[in-house]
């Protein structure tokens, strides 16, 4: 989930790259005997929002779709890169990374194919006992954060929409700690707020016993409720395998339809298959809160809209994120989600 930084070795990475350079070039039409090799990069660590992936592929959907697929992690935020480059067909990203990787002086040639979440489940997160109950009470208090430019850019928004002052916030680097780092105190050394995912961090400090305050940040500013996270593939498998990509969505759809109607089976099929050391009890409140959000407001998993797309460029252009708008055909396609 963003904000929570996996670091890999920098052998792990080349490791991978090479490995999954080897799996993309293999990707082609079927055969009657074997399967069509793909990989999938995540984001980060296997959590709650790649469930319908974990589900597909203990359900049996891709290999009846004659696919081979393997899921990989990522070194250090590397996937769209690496997507970019072939080295993995598909991987798990977010719109604003889409965005900045299409503005940019090189743009990368990757579309955005599915949102796996319709709706932004980040926001804000502070202690009760701090008495942050509006974003005016951010003034006079240290936020702890990653250091995106991005990130700024939104605080310092939804300060300025309630008419706070920036520059009486306090932003440092995050440790780590998360939520079990923050302070109901002022001062030095001391943290007050952070930005985490509803869906993970929030849920288990609540789990945990912290009684927190959480401000969704779709709630303060409509241009914040962007798509995160997505699912990115690039131009030649759009453009040479596109029989390839409709197999793997139309089973990575399932996969997620699946979860939203069996919510605990699918967080114990996640737990199996890749969390197996993470408490049971948190996986299904954990999965509970996502399948309710992966297709809400929607008609269907994985559609998405020009309007978020368009909401959150202009966001990005109008505080300097990026140096001139795309639209938002540019960005993503529904035609593999339909």
């Amino acid at each position: 989930m963003k904000g929570i930084k996996v670091l890999c070795a920098a052998a792990m990475a080349v490791t991978l790259a090479s490995c999954s350079s080897k799996q993309a070039a293999t990707t082609g039409s079927d055969t009657t005997n074997e399967l069509t090799k793909v990989t999938l990069m995540l984001d980060y660590t296997p959590n709650t929002n790649h469930t319908g992936f974990y589900v597909a592929l203990d359900k049996g959907y891709y290999k009846d779709a004659g696919l081979d697929v393997e899921i990989i992690e990522p070194g250090d935020n590397a996937t769209t890169s690496m997507v970019a480059s072939n080295k993995a067909n598909f991987g798990v990203s977010y719109q604003e990374d889409v965005t900045y990787a299409l503005t940019s002086e090189d743009p990368l040639p990757i579309k955005t194919i599915a949102t796996i979440i319709q709706h932004n489940t980040s926001g804000f997160v502070s202690l009760k006992s701090a008495g942050i109950n509006s974003v005016k009470d951010f003034e006079g208090k240290t936020y702890a954060g990653w250091g995106a430019p991005s990130e700024e850019a939104v605080i310092k928004a939804v300060m300025s929409a309630a008419g706070a002052d920036f520059d009486k916030l306090t932003i440092v680097g995050a440790d780590g700690s998360g939520i079990a780092g923050l302070s109901d105190q002022v001062g030095a050394n001391k943290v007050n707020l952070s930005w985490e995912f509803y869906g993970w961090a929030v849920t288990q400090a609540m789990m945990d016993g912290y009684d927190v305050n959480y401000m969704p940040l779709n709630e303060l500013d409509e241009r914040l409720d962007y798509y995160t996270p997505v699912i990115i593939t690039n131009n030649e498998m759009l453009e040479k395998n596109p029989e390839v990509v409709q197999k793997f969505m139309d089973a990575t759809k399932k996969g997620y339809e699946y979860a939203i109607d069996n919510v605990d089976d699918a967080a114990q099929i996640l737990h199996d298959t890749a969390l197996k050391d993470t408490d049971m009890d948190f996986l299904k409140a954990s999965q509970k809160y996502l399948s309710s959000e992966y297709a809400k407001d929607a008609d269907s998993w994985g559609v998405m809209k020009d309007s978020v797309w368009d909401n959150y460029t202009n966001f990005m252009y109008e505080y300097g994120l990026i140096d001139h708008k795309i639209s938002a055909s540019e960005q993503y396609t529904n035609e593999f989600v339909k």
